[in-house]
């Protein structure tokens, strides 16, 4: 076979899989489709797939067929960064400073404290830390990993739920808001490459200038060349960042940050998400599966990603508990905003895979990092649908 017949099996089988184990599983209540087709690139990974028929591995997913699903797989994963860039709403978290600058703080600071002790646990062993990273980058970035909350996906589970339009859903949208912005800036600062950091001071002065000429060229078009002149910056603002060592995924994120929403239609903005998750993120889940990696044994990965989930759940669960009692919240309200906060998934995917590619983490981490962030998400509906039920009247608190 030629190795497009071979690319269009690959294609086949990422998105027949996956479907048919969501659809006639009925596994919606628990593990929405996106959930099992990350569980489904884990699958066909080395790991499970290579391991059970390693021909049959090595004839489907050969070198040239990878690279061509990762082309793709790059630029679904900087278009889905760049929405989620463009969907962060920070005037309203102003607007509502102190209670967003108290909620967002601890929900993101417990579970930082608590996964980089995980971390810190980790660093004896060998095998769990990069050969690129320094000891505090590595703790960082397994600490952030526990903390990050997955605003995209989080839009999603609260449209399941019926509260994305609801006071409640908008403030949690705000305190993942507030979130991202650190999450990245975090993700930012453990890239720092003292080697090329003129190159990143470069770029980020640059950037601010461009940024701003960008947004008045914005304003002054119509909404049907924006998306079009959006496209155009996102691959510009990506490879810079790349060129600088920051990382291209940075640069997608960077390139939503400095666009408002309102330059585009919302429902426009919604089914492009919605496509991007259809047509093209499946292939980025089948990526990151292929990274997947048993090496150390499959008991101790799911030990440390068992550590990790904990770390993440308890951690975000007492920050929000905290903020509460801060801010005097109704009883049973904390609980529900934590559990819906902690869910992973998408963001911390995509975090996760610019550390292994930065060699901040081997495959074994990425491996247990990857299984944390799929019991998080699939925890999320399952524990706060039962709580929206008994608590139905703090939905339409305002705030």
């Amino acid at each position: 076979m030629s190795n497009t017949e071979i690319f269009l099996i690959a294609m086949l089988v990422i998105f027949t899989l996956p479907y048919l184990i969501w659809r006639l599983g009925r596994t919606d209540y628990f593990a929405p489709l996106v959930v099992v087709q990350i569980i489904t690139g884990i699958l066909l990974g080395p790991g499970v797939l290579g391991n059970a028929l390693p021909d049959v591995y090595q004839f489907v997913f050969n070198p040239v067929v990878v690279q061509g699903l990762n082309g793709v797989a790059w630029w679904a994963v900087m278009l889905f960064v760049m929405i989620a860039g463009i969907e962060l709403d920070l005037r309203k978290a102003w607007e509502h400073k102190r209670e967003s600058g108290i909620t967002a703080g601890l929900a993101l600071g417990v579970p930082l404290m608590f996964g980089s002790v995980v971390a810190v646990l980790m660093l004896p062993f060998p095998g769990w830390m990069g050969q690129k990273a320094l000891s505090w980058q590595f703790v960082l970035g397994i600490g952030m990993s526990c903390a990050v909350t997955a605003l995209p996906i989080l839009i999603l589970l609260m449209e399941k739920l019926q509260i994305l339009r609801e006071p409640m859903g908008q403030r949690i949208l705000r305190y993942a808001s507030v979130d991202d912005i650190a999450i990245w800036g975090v993700l930012a600062l453990i890239m720092l490459d003292w080697t090329r950091v003129g190159r990143q001071a470069i770029f980020l002065v640059v950037f601010g200038v461009v940024a701003f000429g960008f947004r008045k060229l914005m304003q002054a078009i119509e909404e049907k060349d924006r998306w079009y002149v959006a496209l155009i910056w996102l691959a510009l603002c990506s490879f810079a960042a790349d060129w600088a060592g920051l990382h291209f995924m940075v640069g997608a994120f960077l390139a939503g940050a400095v666009m408002d929403a309102e330059w585009f239609n919302q429902e426009k903005m919604d089914l492009l998400r919605h496509h991007v998750l259809l047509v093209m993120m499946p292939v980025f889940f089948l990526s990151t599966g292929l990274k997947t990696n048993w090496t150390l044994g499959g008991v101790v990965v799911f030990f440390v990603a068992a550590g990790l989930l904990f770390a993440s759940i308890s951690g975000k669960w007492l920050g929000i508990q905290i903020a509460g009692r801060i801010l005097q919240w109704q009883p049973g309200e904390a609980s529900i905003i934590a559990w819906l906060l902690q869910t992973k998934a998408l963001i911390m995917i995509i975090f996760a895979n610019i550390l292994l590619d930065k060699a901040i983490i081997t495959d074994a981490t990425f491996t247990a990092l990857l299984l944390m962030a799929i019991g998080s998400t699939m925890l999320t509906v399952p524990v706060v649908q039962p709580k929206l039920a008994r608590l139905r009247e703090l939905i339409s608190r305002s705030a």
